[in-house]
This record gives structure tokens, C-alpha cells and sequence, in this order.
């Protein structure tokens, strides 16, 4: 499939060719990204991104485009900080407008415990050098006027986790730049080509088999989030993974009044306002797993009774569509990163739950020096596949689940 943008042609069409170097399952954000640092800094062309729908069509395009690299634990924060930064400057390094707004986030903290637990994290943020500081209801009401914070709260907001730098992307904008990046390389995009099988010969993946045809393979990235466990089985490679869905959904037009990202844990809810004027409304993962990608009223009534607790003026508007996306959880909340322990050229880049769009460029980044130079970066070092059995998990859910 050819992707037009006015009369200029952004992604080409192309016959599957026998081999490559790298094959890359999943052509979301974290596929591109890998395929573009493979290209651009490590000079691996023959790659082929194998994608079962149309580009985007998974997690990438279904995800609520929020970034931010306030994270918990001393693993986390570097590398949700590097994600950020890459971000800051992937227009300009693209050549195309990913329309990156950092207008702040908010975690907002209900409870006695809910401050400390904010405190602990401003201060990690602070000593590995990410803005992000402890706010109060005076601060609070000055930066979010519109936001309910008088008397009668059933939930009364105590505090707030302030992070300048977080914001909100256009994510269709970030897949269609990896994607034309990557063209302009050589780098072969093939949507509508489901994997079927992988054939693994004396501890290597050889060949990957896809609706398409047989394809050999110098190395293997499984990049396809919510279908991760599903697609490394086919290698022999079980994964500490289970999908869950992820609702949201968007309201009406309306004029400007929110331009901060507002993040409840508490209320299990996440609002912001996009450049259209539309609200963004987001939820906790569904309690159940499930592949499902479509919205339920259950759902949708917490996420308007919980958004009317911190606007309750939005009482009359209007919802305009509700979706899911299908989210890799592992059991520390943090991601898995690098090779298979039995099969040496099987890597993954999966396991980010709810928050793989934030991590998309750095993921890529890391990854592809990975397969290039057969040495995983001191930064993915702690999301090895082999800490779950040396029992060296990271545990992020303090920042994680529903604190986008």
C-alpha cells in the first residue's frame, strides 16, 4: 500500500523479497523507530517492517498520545527522560511535523498517601535531573482554572505532581515521519502481511512465515505490543505477558480551556484537550484480558462520572467515539527488552503495558544498537528478558497503570 501526502508519495508498495537482515514484526511506532535507527545510525537497509493491518492500525493509533518521563523507579526515569528528549527534536531530525506540544502534566494526589507517594517521586525525578516537582492547591488552581478544587470534593485534591516538559503528540504524525524516514532509506514497509509462523533451526530464528510467503531472516524483532506473547510463542519463547484492554474515548468540539494533561490515579481517569478542542478521556485498563478494541458502556460511565468530578461544568457534552487499544502487561509494569535467552537472533520490544508510545524513540533507538552491534546499551540493561528468572524486577506501577 502506497501512502499519499498531497502529490508526494510517503511509503512505496514492494514484492517481499527472500531475505533480509532484519525482519521487524509490528510496524507500530517501536517497529519504525528500530527500523530508522537501524538505517540511519548503524547503516542496516535490508529490513523488512511486517505489519498485519494498515500502518498504525494497532497500539500506535489507538493509544491517547500523551509524554512524559516522570517515572519512579532509577531505571525508568532515564529512559522515559531520553524518550523525551528525542521527541523535543524528531521534527526537526525528520523533517516533518510530529506537532509535539509540552504543556505540562498533572498527577494529582487525593489521599494522605498519595502526596508521599508524589514526594518520592518528584525527588527521583529531580536527582536524575527530569523537571518535575510537588505542587499545592493555590498552584494548582492557577495553572487549571477550569478545574473543580472547592468545597464538597468527594475525592478533594491535596496536591499535584508538576512535569513541564509532558504533553501531548499527534501520533498519526509520528508513524507517517517513521514511515517516510524510513522509505527514503530503502527500508520496506508490507502492511497486510500477518506473520504465521516462525522457524527456528540450532537455537536461531531463520525464517519468518508470513500470509505473503517465506522470508529469511539475519534477526527477528518482535515489536507487536498487545500480540507480543502471541507472536514470540511461534519462536519458542514464552513470555511473562498478559493483554488487557485500555479504553478511551473524545467528546465534542469545544472551545479552549484545558492545555494541561490531568492524570487521576485515584479516580482512574486521564484528561487533556487536543488542538481540535476535543476532549481525550482515558480509563484504567480493563480488570479482564481480552484482544477486544472496542469500547463498553461500564467504561464509559466511569470515565464520564470521574471526569465530572474534576470538571463537573462538562455535564451536557457530548461523546463522539470510544475505542480500545490492547496493552502487554508484565508483572513490575516495566518493558521487556533485548534477545531471547534460547534463540540468539530473536529479539523483543515489548511488555509496555500502557505507556509504549512515550518510550517509541528511545525503544528504537536502543534496540537497533542492539541488533546492530550484538551489545544491549546500559540503559535497556535492566529490561532483560532474563530478570524475571534472576528476580531483578524493576516495578513500576506506582507510575505506570493508569497515570498516563
Amino acid at each position: 500500500m502506497t501512502q499519499l501526502f498531497g502529490n508526494n508519495r510517503m511509503w512505496r508498495s514492494h514484492e517481499l523479497k527472500k531475505s533480509y537482515d532484519v525482519v521487524i514484526i509490528g510496524a507500530g511506532v517501536h517497529g519504525l523507530a528500530t527500523a530508522y535507527y537501524l538505517g540511519k545510525e548503524h547503516g542496516v537497509r535490508r529490513v523488512a517492517l511486517l505489519d498485519k493491518g494498515y500502518l498504525g492500525s494497532g497500539s500506535s493509533g489507538r493509544n491517547t498520545a500523551i509524554i512524559r518521563s516522570n517515572y519512579r523507579t532509577p531505571e525508568g526515569i532515564p529512559f522515559y527522560d531520553a524518550s523525551v528528549k528525542l521527541y523535543e527534536d524528531l521534527s526537526r531530525e525528520l523533517g516533518w511535523n510530529v506537532l509535539f506540544s509540552q504543556c505540562g502534566h498533572l498527577t494529582l494526589a487525593h489521599t494522605d498517601s498519595g502526596v508521599a507517594g508524589l514526594r518520592v517521586r518528584a525527588e527521583n525525578n529531580q536527582l536524575l535531573g527530569v523537571d518535575s516537582r510537588l505542587i499545592y492547591p493555590e498552584e494548582i488552581r492557577r495553572l487549571v482554572p477550569s478545574m473543580y478544587l472547592g468545597a464538597g470534593q468527594r475525592y478533594p485534591i491535596l496536591a499535584a505532581l508538576y512535569h513541564p516538559p509532558g504533553g501531548i503528540i499527534r501520533h498519526d504524525a509520528v508513524v507517517w515521519g517513521y514511515a517516510r524516514a524510513c522509505d527514503r532509506m530503502g527500508i520496506e514497509i508490507h502492511p497486510f502481511t500477518e506473520v504465521t509462523a516462525i522457524r527456528v533451526e540450532n537455537g536461531a530464528a531463520r525464517s519468518v512465515v508470513t500470509t505473503r510467503g517465506e522470508i529469511a531472516a539475519g534477526a527477528v524483532l518482535n515489536a507487536t505490543a498487545g500480540w507480543a506473547s502471541t507472536i514470540s510463542a511461534m519462536a519458542g519463547v514464552p513470555l511473562q505477558i498478559v493483554s488487557h484492554p485500555l479504553q478511551a474515548c473524545v467528546t465534542e468540539p469545544l472551545k479552549p480551556f484545558l492545555d494541561k494533561v490531568i492524570v487521576s490515579a485515584t479516580l482512574h481517569v486521564y484528561v487533556n484537550q487536543t488542538d481540535k478542542g476535543e476532549l481525550v478521556i482515558g480509563a484504567e485498563i480493563d480488570p479482564y484480558q481480552s484482544y477486544s478494541t472496542k469500547g463498553t458502556l461500564p467504561t464509559l460511565e466511569q470515565m464520564a462520572t470521574y471526569t465530572l468530578e474534576l470538571f463537573p461544568q462538562l455535564h451536557g457534552v457530548r461523546v463522539l467515539r470510544q475505542w480500545a487499544g490492547v496493552c502487554d502487561m508484565t508483572p513490575d509494569f516495566a518493558p521487556i527488552i533485548g534477545a531471547a535467552e534460547d534463540v540468539s537472533n530473536f529479539y523483543m520490544d515489548v511488555g509496555w503495558g500502557t505507556y509504549g508510545f512515550k518510550a517509541g524513540p528511545a525503544a528504537g533507538k536502543y534496540t537497533a544498537e542492539m541488533i546492530a552491534t550484538g551489545k544491549t546499551p546500559k540503559i535497556i540493561e535492566p529490561f532483560s528478558p532474563s530478570r524475571f528468572r534472576t528476580a531483578r524486577l524493576v516495578g513500576e506501577k506506582a507510575a505506570a497503570a493508569v497515570s498516563h
